[in-house]
């Protein structure tokens, strides 16, 4: 007994990573940038913004090339796919080593197996954030950001396989479709994990930055939190992205902080459009209050 006691304790030391996961374009880089302004004010930093880039000074993109480099003994760009989800669950346990306290780590990944190999190591996983936005604006702001057109991304969404192609900064990531995304972090049974809505975070920042901050053991003053939410508003990140670029940011997209508002679609989708990702997604987004009368039939 006395062993199985120090090994879950050095199996519990093991568990450093938060991810902020979330599908594509749903708001996972916006509370990034929030967790960084909040860090900094808890530490009595409060001279400025957070850099955008800089956000690898306290968040990790677990997709990123070189840390497959090193796990794979050459350029990812030269490893086939299953090499890549072979190595996923090492490369995770490697941005581990070292972390004083827990590490946030982006992941556009969805709770699975691919090639026979899981996308989350959940030896190194000590909860997660999961951010969820209506897939009506997604399919928006994805197309801006892809700079493909909107009806390829509404069939990108809907594929069971669904992939995020790699580039020259990272390597692909299995997305599954929006709904199966979305009910993988979900379905995690055996790590805390906190669900929040795009949505709520623009209507209400206090109420759902506070909880954001209350599931992660935080207790920021109301000034602070205040002024870390302020400083992550998308005005200064467009701001900012406008100065001095962005470095997250693909050759494909015009901006990456385009607008950051909800109901976009309104404007933007066609009927069949949105009776395509209605069709297609309708059950999880009547778990999320994404279906309504405007919505379509």
């Amino acid at each position: 007994m006395q062993g199985e006691g120090a090994g879950s304790s050095d199996a519990r030391r093991r568990q450093r990573a938060i991810w902020i996961a979330s599908y594509p374009k749903s708001g996972n880089t916006w509370v990034r940038v929030f967790l960084h302004n909040l860090l900094r004010e808890l530490r009595g930093d409060s001279a400025g913004a957070q850099s955008i880039n800089a956000l690898h000074e306290m968040t990790g993109r677990e997709a990123l090339k070189p840390y497959f480099d090193r796990r794979l003994g050459k350029p990812a760009q030269e490893a086939t796919p299953q090499e890549i989800a072979a190595a996923r669950f090492a490369v995770q346990a490697d941005m581990t080593v070292g972390a004083g306290g827990p590490l946030f780590v982006k992941t556009h990944n969805a709770v699975a197996n691919v090639e026979g190999f899981p996308t989350i190591n959940f030896d190194v996983t000590l909860a997660a954030v999961y951010l969820v936005r209506n897939p009506l604006d997604v399919a928006v702001s994805y197309s801006q950001f892809a700079g493909v057109p909107i009806d390829p991304i509404i069939a990108l969404m809907a594929e069971p396989s669904g992939i995020g192609a790699g580039n020259e900064q990272r390597v692909y990531e299995f997305m599954g479709s929006w709904s199966f995304n979305v009910a993988s972090w979900l379905s995690v049974p055996h790590r805390p994990v906190i669900i929040l809505r795009y949505e709520d975070l623009l209507a209400a920042p206090e109420r759902g930055f506070s909880r954001l901050a209350s599931f992660l053991r935080l207790k920021p003053t109301p000034d602070q939190l205040r002024r870390a939410i302020e400083k992550s508003s998308f005005d200064v990140l467009a701001r900012q992205e406008a100065a001095q670029g962005f470095v997250e940011k693909p050759e494909t997209a015009e901006k990456f902080f385009r607008a950051g508002k909800a109901g976009q679609w309104k404007d933007v989708l066609s009927p069949d459009q949105i009776e395509t990702i209605v069709a297609a997604h309708g059950p999880m987004m009547m778990r999320f209050g994404y279906v309504a009368e405007s919505c379509g039939a």
